[in-house]
């Protein structure tokens, strides 16, 4: 019997607002030393009280935007009752029945095919603290820092239905969220973090089996690698006659592998009430409206744009890199063939010539001008195909107009006729038996010629009329 694997993913963004969901409190708590980054609020003293942000409405209005959901006018907040050492007030102020995003949908390419996951709706809450665990010792340390933060938790329906889709759909979301400027959506620093659902079932069922939640994902290979192995797991024990536990999982990522933690609970477990202390979220259809007018240009747009001119995976690495995304944009090329070259060297020559460095921590000089002037000089054959690669790696670190970098670094063909016919005619007279193999009519021979005048003129020769001198030399 096969087992078919059913997915659904929950997002927690953390929204890039200055100060706290319901106090204010510093926001960006990234270096900052443990529990220094609270309130009374955040400590769950009596008497406190909390105070909504509204930047933090307003960002959730252009998340709802971005994928492509309704934005509902009227949502409230509740309060989600459990205790851990992490959560001071002993419940977690989020909205349950009424929240501020509807149903919407996200789309995705894969492998060349178009995947669309809808979703469930998205709402506001107040994130939790930071249990740590270290090791050798028989305590557990609290870090309050993140107490209060402002997170817009995305669920997705059950719409993913393989490892590789999880993956994709993920790292979409961070498109989209990066895109609409609501978050700075970095996974090292936890602005992202993922719940993934894991279920199987027989082909042709109707109904869904009982599923796994892996917690806290922050990685998008952790994403991946965690909804295979949890197929793997779960469709090992349905095959053996095993029944699969609803429980709530971790990620081991030394061992590659999931491990229990408790029980999963349901909504009626954690005791949700209505939110006493902060009234409901009352937006009107004009302001919902202007924040979708100053939405900026999305994922979805460019990709149109692109669609000429660049392969989905690589629209995807301008996607995931601004500083090439702008200077992609930003080159005078209307040609969709020199475009492609042009998006061939930033996805290609230029990510391979950073090699472990991050885009992000690099000061390019490289200019749009420099890629526009970089293309005409190719055209105009003053510079190989195969020389606009070190042009390239010369203006990563040094700035100037094109021309003149590749002057100064020796990069600009000769179409000089005759001082390519000088080398051409000495090569040929060094080479005796290749040239009798070219003229024999193995005409592959030729290109240890080319190869030959081309170290000669330490790389100057233009290669097409160094070809063609050879052959009207033999």
């Amino acid at each position: 019997m096969k087992y078919v694997p059913t997915i659904g993913i929950e997002c927690h963004v953390q929204l890039k607002t200055k100060t706290k969901l319901f106090t204010s409190v510093d926001n960006n708590a990234k270096d900052a030393e443990p529990n220094t980054k609270i309130s009374e609020l955040c400590l769950g003293l009596p008497g406190t009280l909390p105070t909504l942000n509204k930047d933090a409405v307003t960002l959730a209005i252009r998340a709802g935007h971005a994928l492509n959901a309704k934005v509902n006018e009227f949502s409230k907040f509740d309060r989600k009752h459990y205790f851990y050492p992490d959560l001071p007030l002993g419940y977690q102020i989020t909205q349950f029945d009424e929240r501020i995003i509807g149903e919407g949908l996200v789309e995705f390419e894969l492998d060349g095919k178009t995947y669309t996951v809808e979703i469930e709706g998205a709402h506001l809450e107040a994130d939790a603290g930071k249990s740590t665990h270290p090791t050798g010792v028989d305590y557990s340390l609290v870090d309050l820092n993140r107490t209060g933060t402002p997170l817009l938790e995305i669920v997705s329906k059950p719409d993913i239905h393989s490892a590789a889709e999880a993956k994709a759909y993920a790292q979409e979301l961070q498109r989209l969220m990066r895109f609409a400027d609501v978050s700075e959506a970095s996974l090292f620093y936890g602005n992202m973090r993922f719940d993934v659902n894991v279920s199987v079932a027989p082909e042709g069922s109707k109904e869904l089996g009982l599923r796994a939640e892996i917690k806290n994902l922050n990685s998008f290979k952790s994403v991946e690698k965690a909804a295979e192995y949890e197929i793997k797991r779960q469709t090992k024990l349905a095959e053996a006659g095993e029944r699969v536990v609803q429980e709530t999982r971790g990620w081991d990522d030394a061992k590659q592998s999931t491990f229990s933690q408790r029980g999963k609970e349901d909504a009626h477990d954690y005791r949700y009430f209505p939110e006493a202390d902060i009234p409901p979220i009352i937006l009107t259809a004009k302001e919902i409206q202007d924040a979708k007018d100053t939405m900026p240009t999305m994922p979805k747009e460019v990709r149109v744009k692109l669609a000429d001119c660049a392969k989905p995976e690589q629209v995807n690495v301008l996607l995931d890199s601004p500083k090439l995304l702008d200077l992609a944009m930003a080159v005078q090329i209307k040609k969709p063939e020199s475009l492609k070259k042009v998006i061939n060297w930033l996805t290609v020559d230029l990510i391979g010539l950073l090699g472990d460095q991050a885009l992000e921590d690099v000061i390019l000089h490289i200019t749009a001008q420099n890629l526009t002037d970089l293309n005409d000089l190719v055209q105009q054959g003053k510079i190989s195909s195969s020389g606009a690669k070190s042009v390239i790696e010369k203006l990563m670190t040094q700035a100037g107009s094109t021309e003149k970098v590749a002057t100064e670094n020796n990069l600009i063909q000769t179409s000089d006729t005759g001082a390519i016919e000088k080398i051409v005619q000495a090569v040929i007279t060094a080479n005796p038996k290749v040239a009798d193999q070219i003229r024999a009519g193995e005409d592959k021979a030729i290109g240890f010629l080319v190869g030959q005048v081309m170290k000669e003129s330490k790389g100057q020769a233009n290669p097409q009329m160094t070809q063609q001198i050879i052959r009207d030399n033999l």
